[in-house]
């Protein structure tokens, strides 16, 4: 299994404004975001690839780790560091193959089938949610906090929180047993995304 710190974890939004959007990123890692996932469900192929490349560029400089949501093909064209699936995505196993066995490969799930599945077909680490409601993935299952704690339990891989997750409700998950939190809007939609991901650091720490 690939080793992965995944206490705070960024998975972006769409880049209307490329230069802020940069810049969020960059800000998010100096407060304390230890993995960068970049989500871009629109974008042309050469767009998203280009911005992958201007992203990598931040994540190598700080040695953050950096994960393509759903696109094998953009992952392995910019030589990141890993991919994250969903249920409707490329599956596991055939991800696995495609990435090879070094690279980071995250998926996600909502039940305990489901990450278990996972696990077995070479999954790294589990994003499970939405923890809380979230308006920046319409189709996300809802998971509460028990069924977050058993998926928790059910497997020996690590599991990231997502979903709605903010300042005011990260203490909630503090006890369910999660590798970390992952979050969007909290740091994408923030005045001050290197204070946010601070503060959320400090909560999931405590």
């Amino acid at each position: 299994m690939n080793k992965i710190d995944l206490s705070l974890y960024l998975v972006t939004d769409n880049s209307d404004d490329e230069e802020k959007f940069l810049n969020t990123i960059e800000e998010a890692i100096k407060g304390g975001v230890s993995v960068v996932q970049i989500r871009e469900k629109t974008a042309d192929t050469l767009d998203f690839y280009n911005l992958a490349l201007k992203v990598k560029e931040i994540t190598t400089k700080y040695n953050i780790p950096l994960i393509i949501n759903d696109r094998v093909d953009v992952a392995l064209a910019i030589d990141a560091d890993g991919v994250h699936v969903g249920q409707s995505d490329m599956p596991c196993d055939v991800t696995r193959k495609l990435i090879g066995p070094d690279k980071i490969l995250g998926v996600s799930a909502a039940t305990i089938d489901e990450a278990k599945k996972a696990e077995s077909d070479g999954a790294d680490y589990i994003g499970t949610g939405a923890v809380f409601p979230t308006s920046t993935k319409d189709d996300a299952p809802s998971v509460t906090k028990q069924e977050l704690k058993e998926i928790v339990e059910s497997i020996n891989i690590p599991v990231v929180a997502i979903g709605g997750i903010n300042l005011e409700n990260a203490c909630e998950l503090i006890d369910t047993g999660i590798a970390g939190l992952s979050v969007v809007s909290a740091i994408m939609s923030s005045d001050n995304p290197k204070k946010s991901s601070e503060e959320l650091l400090k909560i999931f720490n405590n």
